[in-house]
């Protein structure tokens, strides 16, 4: 790997500025090795993209992290607390530290948009039903939606709306921490670009860290402070746009040195 970036923070020898750390994390399915030995820093309050190429394993590495797919070894600490040492009641504390949206938002198509972002409400907070409606309305409408929309079904959405309600969904706890697999995502470049910049105001505004799963080139541009290079089993690179293309591996010079890479990085300076 090319040293001009790395894995690992420098400062990780401490935890207090880190949301997330990884150390040693192993992914398989059956006989197929999908992370052997994965190590990766994320500091608080960046917008970190994660890329690689197609079967790397990005949403494995994210769903491992919040506990859907449990890895066969590896650590995660997550705001100083390694979530192994961690009992059932203090796991579940935890897990309203974040909020996951999924790629295909992951609605459930029987609810409404106003019932779909109560979801989270119902299973981890004891509140009158008055007030989560109340709860779940301010959230659909910071997620960019309008009122109205807080009643429809999500086959009446949009794609766009669709991912604008999952997301409301996902900060209705009020998250420190949030996941995003794929957001933009068949979204036309208008409405990826408006979801993009949606994104970088409510993690300014309201102090979120945000591990972003994608391929788009123009949202790593427009929101991540960092990107994390997957590949090999592992994390390939660590940095910012314009340091990883200084990087000489094959893979990462093709992906940021293209044309297509070449007009994002254009386009955001």
């Amino acid at each position: 790997m090319d040293q001009t970036t790395d894995t690992l923070d420098p400062a990780s020898n401490g935890t207090e500025t880190f949301a997330i750390q990884i150390r040693g994390m192993v992914n398989r399915f059956g006989d197929t090795i999908v992370h052997d030995g994965l190590d990766l820093d994320i500091r608080k309050g960046e917008v970190i993209g994660i890329i690689g190429p197609s079967g790397c394993g990005k949403s494995v590495l994210l769903r491992a992290i919040v506990g859907l797919r449990p890895a066969q070894a590896g650590e995660v600490t997550i705001f100083g607390q390694k979530l192994t040492d961690l009992n059932p009641d203090d796991r579940l504390r935890m897990e309203q530290n974040w909020g996951v949206m999924f790629q295909d938002g992951a609605l459930f198509s029987s609810l409404t948009v106003m019932e779909n972002v109560m979801v989270p409400l119902k299973e981890h907070i004891d509140l009158p039903r008055p007030l989560m409606r109340e709860l779940a309305l301010m959230k659909i409408q910071m997620a960019g939606l309008e009122p109205a929309a807080a009643l429809k079904y999500p086959s009446e959405l949009s794609g766009g709306m669709r991912k604008r309600a999952a997301l409301a969904r996902a900060l209705v706890l009020d998250p420190s921490l949030l996941f995003l697999d794929e957001p933009t995502a068949g979204l036309d470049p208008i409405t990826a670009g408006r979801f993009d910049n949606l994104v970088r105001e409510l993690q300014q505004t309201l102090g979120l860290t945000v591990f972003l799963v994608t391929h788009d080139l123009d949202t790593l541009a427009a929101t991540c402070d960092r990107i994390a290079v997957l590949g090999e089993k592992r994390t390939l690179a660590l940095g910012t746009m314009d340091e990883l293309r200084q990087n000489e591996h094959p893979w990462i010079q093709e992906y940021f040195s293209g044309p297509r890479g070449r007009s994002a990085a254009a386009g955001y300076n």
